[in-house]
């Protein structure tokens, strides 16, 4: 059982490399993938930057309702 050397052999191999590449680089089926998770990115960025500035407001509608509620249970008391 001896080797024989097949020149052909790595040219039928960079061949199939490249066929690969070339097949890799015309697929499409991953696209929608990509942009749904740039999307869904999007989205949740949006979703912090609301919720950082919506904190500020609701501090402020607690610290309006608390001295409200000072003032009210001074006067009654």
């Amino acid at each position: 059982m001896f080797l024989r050397y097949q020149p052909d052999a790595r040219l039928r191999r960079d061949q199939n490399v490249t066929a690969l590449l070339n097949r890799f680089l015309r697929d499409e089926q991953g696209q929608d993938l990509i942009e749904y998770t740039l999307l869904l990115a999007f989205v949740c960025l949006a979703s912090a930057a609301l919720f950082i500035s919506a904190g500020g407001s609701v501090s402020g509608i607690w610290s309006s309702t608390n001295s409200q509620l000072v003032v009210a249970n001074t006067s009654a008391s």
